[in-house]
């Protein structure tokens, strides 16, 4: 549901100071609404641009076609405005609130077609008079939304600026804030909602323990758009008649409560001086006088093909590989461990796995390099196990040249979902079911672990058949995880979002090199009008840069606790990703750290609805995460000849810190002498789809 939309406007920037300069111009700007719907536009002009306050002036904008349309707008539909003192545009008042509004290309114009009619008013519009919905302010859907981008579900800013113990969002969408002591607080900001003659106040499930109190304050500015705030208003959750005692209740914030607050810009809610921990639903504005709460529409995750397939047996000798009975070798005598990190328990005959990280893995190699595994194509790889069964299945191929000291290593791997192929003791999966070159194995890992429950292993052998009884699952699309680039002597850079105050100064320096790069953007900030990234973006896909899938919020992707946490970031990102750029629609795709399993791979392949998507990782990394706010941020580009020098040519970087962009340029040549052509991740895989070189 559309509130209102500002947009600050710096006149004198713009303009110069010639007066007049605008008396025969005016303003133009792309909108979609519903067929028939209208909105009001209201723009604000001061008397010069050196005076304090400003004058508000409103038009309505109707007959909308339900398309995208350009309207444009003479100044002197504003009767009395100041076109030399503007100061910002807002648009609000939209007749249908259900339906979904787009705005962009806003731009003064000086000279164009006629403009379009409109209806002029002397005062500010009422609330449309259409049937309301409850307006949601966060329905707590993503933990990396609220405590990596802190955004709420009005991508407005939230956070508790590190006051709080814990903040732990919940699969069911609730939040657990867990005070430190009582000067911990949280806030969250909305988008300057106007309330008046609309809705009554705000309203959230609450679980708590009896006696459980704190502070709720709601404050409002001057006007939208003001990050100062000029009106506050508190009551305690004694104040307000609320008691806890352990169980969730739906609680109310009524309006009424709090008169201090200018209800036409409803801007924060700062809670306070929790005496406990208290677990939250979704916090929204109701409609009416009457509370009732925000319902979070239901999601299903569109299922994968549930078909079984034949399970012949297989003529190879069964090969052993783990029994678990040394924790440095295996059954074959080569190398099994895990990642530092991983809770490894070794029993007589079995191994304990525990993992608080989906990006840790356990590993068992078949060799001291590469070995063949073609011979074992009719086979199915069986692993003996208790517990858990939440985690992926990967096997690894070597590069080409079997040498772990060439960039990359391992090349690539392919990944199954254990709990699609197992029993409650039993994992029996189709070796011919990892896409990769099994010519060039070097092992099996055991990953992306998704709870922290425990899995007991107690052997890992490939065997000709399978037991009676047991369903072998049809294949899933995985798609392509790639390091490198595919394309002979091509080298990409592929740039990760970074801090929208360096995006221009990035942009000239590939500019001045004269290559083309990749960037892999977050889709929650592309809805953030204050990041300027949608803008940014459009400006780098003009003159022929590629953009790419980055997820919407930034998690760790086979983290996610189910399917429909993993289709609701692809699926919110593909939206952003859509509406920021014009339709567009990519299969190129970077996991957040890296962070990769079978779950995730599948469901990626479902939602953009091809079986072949790029999983983009990364054979060079600056180690900017490591390095550039260090006290030797030389050592990024210390990594990135180390990678360059082991072959790698696919990187990895982000433009979050001045001492990366300010070594980006020594990247570029550094990577230019290697005698390789720089190019786009696309060009880099030889897409057909992608531009020509």
């Amino acid at each position: 549901m559309v509130s209102s939309i500002i947009i600050p406007v710096l006149t004198a920037a713009l303009f110069g100071e010639a007066s007049g300069f605008l008396d025969e111009r005016g303003i133009s700007f792309s909108i979609k609404g519903p067929a028939g719907a209208s909105a009001v536009l209201e723009i604000q002009t001061k008397s010069s641009c050196a005076a304090e306050t400003y004058s508000s002036f409103w038009t309505e904008v109707s007959g909308l076609t339900g398309s995208q349309q350009t309207i444009t707008l003479s100044f002197d539909t504003w009767a009395g405005a100041n076109p030399d003192a503007v100061t910002a545009l807002v648009w609000s008042t939209f007749s249908k609130t259900n339906s979904e509004w787009q705005l962009g290309q806003i731009q003064f114009v000086c000279s164009g077609p006629n403009p379009t009619p409109t209806t002029a008013t002397t005062s500010r519009p009422s609330q449309p008079t259409g049937k309301c919905s409850n307006l949601v302010i966060d329905d707590w859907a993503s933990q990396s939304r609220l405590t990596f981008l802190y955004y709420n579900a009005m991508i407005r800013p939230t956070s508790d600026d590190g006051t709080m113990q814990s903040i732990v969002v919940h699969d069911n969408n609730r939040v657990t804030l867990t005070p430190t002591n009582r000067d911990s607080y949280f806030y969250t900001k909305t988008t300057c909602v106007n309330a008046e003659n609309m809705y009554g106040g705000l309203s959230l499930r609450i679980k708590a323990a009896r006696g459980t109190t704190f502070n709720i304050q709601l404050s409002s500015p001057a006007r939208c758009g003001d990050e100062e705030e000029t009106s506050f208003a508190t009551q305690t959750t004694s104040e307000l008649g609320w008691t806890f005692d352990g169980t969730e209740k739906l609680y109310s914030i009524p309006f009424s409560k709090f008169p201090g607050v200018d209800l036409t810009k409803v801007q924060t809610v700062f809670l306070s001086g929790f005496t406990r921990a208290v677990t939250f639903g979704p916090l929204a504005f109701y409609c009416g006088q009457t509370p009732s709460e925000y319902e979070v529409p239901a999601t299903t995750a569109p299922p994968g093909p549930t078909s079984t397939v034949p399970a012949p047996s297989g003529t190879a000798t069964p090969l052993v590989i783990d029994q678990f009975g040394s924790n440095a070798v295996n059954a074959l005598g080569f190398w099994h461990g895990g990642d530092e990190g991983m809770s490894l328990t070794w029993g007589r005959n079995q191994l304990t796995i525990k993992s608080d990280d989906p990006d840790y893995s356990f590993y068992t190699q078949v060799s001291e390099s590469c070995r063949d595994l073609r011979n074992f194509d009719g086979s199915y790889l069986h692993i003996q196990y208790s517990g858990s069964n939440k985690f992926t299945v990967a096997l690894q191929q070597h590069n080409s040249q079997c040498n772990e000291k060439i960039a990359p290593y391992p090349e690539t791997w392919d990944s199954i979902e254990a709990a699609r192929y197992s029993s409650a003791t039993d994992i029996y999966i189709p070796i011919s079911h990892f896409n990769i070159d099994r010519s060039r194995v070097i092992g099996f890992a055991l990953k992306g672990f998704y709870t922290t429950d425990s899995v007991v292993l107690k052997k890992i052998e490939i065997v000709r058949s399978i037991p009676a009884g047991f369903k072998i699952p049809s294949k899933l699309p995985t798609g392509n995880l790639v390091f490198a680039c595919k394309r002979p002597n091509s080298f990409a850079f592929a740039i990760d979002d970074g801090d929208p105050i360096y995006a221009q100064e990035v942009m000239n320096i590939v500019k001045k090199e004269g290559i083309k790069v990749t960037f892999f953007t977050v889709g929650a900030p592309l809805e953030d009008p204050s990041t300027n990234l949608t803008n940014v973006y459009n400006e780098m896909l003009a003159q022929g840069h590629q953009i790419a899938m980055h997820t919407y919020t930034h998690p760790k992707m086979e983290g996610l606790p189910s399917y429909e946490a993993i289709d609701w970031e692809y699926n919110k990102d593909i939206d952003a990703v859509s509406k920021a750029f014009n339709g567009m629609h990519t299969p190129y795709f970077r996991p957040p750290f890296g962070n990769e399993g079978a779950r995730m791979r599948q469901r990626l392949a479902i939602t953009l609805k091809t079986d072949e998507p790029y999983i983009v990782n990364w054979s060079v990394d600056v180690e900017d995460w490591l390095w550039a706010q260090s006290e030797t941020p030389e050592k990024q580009l210390d990594a990135f000849k180390r990678d360059v020098a082991k072959g790698g040519n696919l990187v990895v970087m982000h433009y979050l810190y001045a001492s990366t962009v300010g070594y980006l340029q020594e990247f570029i040549q550094i990577a230019k002498a290697t005698g390789k052509q720089l190019m786009r991740v696309d060009q880099c895989m030889m897409d057909p789809n992608a531009p020509p070189l």
